[in-house]
């Protein structure tokens, strides 16, 4: 599948999940085990019911990004607005929250989101991962929550936000990540059980393209593990037999929160920006 065409069915999907949401209210539940508990009661009581409702993501990064008084956010894939709505609660009246969105649905969603929320600090933007709309060195912190693994070309996605941060700005992301070879069958299946997980690169890939990009004190940690156990019924209905399954996934397919900084300015960084 190439990029353009990928593209479109992540806009068609997540399109379609807006609309939902919109006229129904209904919770979107196609990505557990992964979209599920990610947020406790004090953070999102005072949301809109509908940004909670449209979460898709895979963990929790407004939380992990210690995000200060005064920064400016940008959150990458920004749905129904929830994890920029947070943004913007914990950087206050004096910094910013991005959210950047390529569905219009969700941007609708978003806004209306925002409105019941009566939160004024707070941008949705039109636009992909893949080019962001911001001049560079514009933000202090870059979110997202499961959705760089859905681009056909992160590197362009880790080049852009590397780009679009200040020097000695940092990525705070959320994201799925496999851990060590998964036979392709096997993958594939356990991709379809969890349909975020789909795309979803090895850890050791992911950190060398960081790297690449220009990004420094590169940290992986996991925030969710998931089991066989839990994919046993879809499994057996795909034809694979779990018991024999399960050593190979074991511990493989998780959920992570992934740091990196962009090297401060007059510091040399890596191939990106030390040319």
């Amino acid at each position: 599948m190439n990029d353009a065409n990928r593209q479109d069915l992540v806009k068609e999907k997540y399109g379609a999940a807006a609309k939902r949401v919109t006229e129904g209210g209904a919770n979107l539940s196609g990505c557990d085990p992964i979209t599920r508990d990610l947020y406790d009661a004090s953070q999102t009581a005072a949301l809109p019911a509908n940004a909670v409702s449209a979460s898709l993501g895979c963990g929790n990064p407004t939380v992990l990004a210690k995000l200060q008084p005064g920064e400016v956010v940008l959150d990458l894939g920004s749905g129904g607005g929830i994890d920029v709505l947070l943004s913007a609660k914990r950087v206050g009246p004096s910094g910013k929250a991005y959210g950047l969105d390529m569905t219009d649905e969700m941007l609708a969603l978003a806004r209306a989101n925002q409105k019941k929320a009566a939160v004024e600090n707070v941008e949705f933007l039109r636009g992909t991962i893949e080019h962001i709309p911001l001049p560079n060195d514009t933000v202090d912190v870059i979110i997202s929550n499961c959705v760089i693994n859905l681009s056909g070309d992160k590197d362009q996605v880790l080049r852009e936000a590397f780009r679009v941060l200040k020097p000695g700005g940092r990525l705070a992301i959320s994201d799925v990540v496999v851990r060590g070879e998964v036979p392709a069958n096997v993958r594939k299946s356990m991709e379809l059980w969890v349909g975020c997980i789909a795309g979803a690169l090895e850890e050791n890939e992911y950190r060398q393209k960081l790297t690449s990009a220009g990004f420094g004190s590169v940290e992986m940690e996991p925030t969710r593990i998931y089991q066989v156990e839990e994919a046993r019924e879809f499994l057996t209905a795909a034809g694979l037999d779990a018991k024999a399954v399960g050593p190979l996934v074991k511990d493989k397919f998780i959920s992570a929160f992934i740091g990196a900084t962009k090297p401060a300015a007059g510091s040399c960084c890596g191939p990106a920006c030390c040319k």
